[in-house]
């Protein structure tokens, strides 16, 4: 499942960012910079990564005057070691001013998403498992943080709830047990059977799951002796996705266990912002 977002979706997001700052106007580049002053700016990124988000960067400087010339001199989606120049921007002085910060949120985050996630991909190279997002997103910028995690290399998981099965264990509790689960969720729902997923904490919900014909099984929070018993256990029959607490640190070890999936939180929740600074010109 690969997140998309539309240019309208684009745009009412990073309006509300701007109106969110700007609201009657920039106090501070009103008062003291001229009307038709114009310059050039230069984003700078300053840290190992890999940039993402120079849509909604551009969004939030051309939503503010239309005429701002951009120029890209990086690729979205490139590991780069050692930073280097991101975008030049060039338009009147008021706009790049009071566009910045808008911009740099949306950059640095969605680049900082992108990074983490191409760490998470270069971690379980050679070991045959992929790495997921999870639907722990900040509200309203889910589809960006998404669409990030997919150009740093990781895989998008379920874009909400309305596009997947995953029976966790109060859906289990609920329902009074896993084969009901499983039964009422094919039977309410059977165009979306083939992504039915449901979560087996021990060895016995494990045989319950594999009873009632899932075809992927959740392990969430298992230790990696518990990983690799129950890839034994299920040796084969079963798609299975370890999740719950997942670090950098710690994801090879778990992928080593023949797991074909680990979903990690920390790709959107917690991706550190990657340093990035603007720089103006005058004209």
């Amino acid at each position: 499942m690969n997140a998309s977002i539309s240019n309208e979706q684009l745009l009412a997001v990073v309006r509300q960012a701007l109106e969110e700052d700007v609201r009657a106007g920039d106090a501070t580049t009103e008062a003291t910079v001229p009307e038709q002053a114009r310059a050039r700016a230069l984003i700078t990124q300053k840290a190992p990564g890999t940039i993402y988000g120079l849509q909604a960067a551009e969004a939030a400087f051309r939503l503010l005057d239309p005429e701002v010339h951009f120029e890209r001199l990086v690729a979205e989606g490139h590991w780069r070691e050692r930073g280097g120049p991101v975008l030049s921007i060039e338009g009147r002085s008021r706009t790049l001013l009071t566009g910045e910060r808008t911009a740099l949120n949306f950059l640095a985050h969605l680049s900082g998403v992108a990074t983490q996630a191409a760490r998470a991909a270069r971690a379980v190279e050679g070991t045959g498992a992929t790495v997921l997002d999870t639907r722990k997103t900040t509200p309203g910028l889910r589809a960006l943080e998404k669409a990030a995690v997919a150009a740093g290399g990781a895989q998008n998981h379920r874009a909400g709830l309305y596009d997947a099965i995953l029976i966790k264990e109060n859906h289990i509790a609920a329902a009074g047990g896993i084969a009901q689960a499983i039964h009422a969720a094919r039977t309410a729902a059977p165009e979306l059977a083939g992504t039915l997923e449901v979560e087996a904490r021990n060895p016995d919900e494990i045989d319950q799951a594999l009873a009632a014909g899932a075809p992927r099984l959740l392990l969430d929070n298992m230790t990696v002796e518990q990983l690799r018993s129950a890839v034994a256990q299920v040796a084969g029959r079963a798609q299975l996705e370890a999740s719950g607490n997942v670090t950098l640190d710690s994801l090879r070890e778990r992928a080593l266990t023949g797991v074909d999936y680990i979903s990690m939180g920390s790709l959107t929740h917690s991706a550190p912002a990657l340093d990035l600074s603007m720089i103006l010109e005058r004209l």
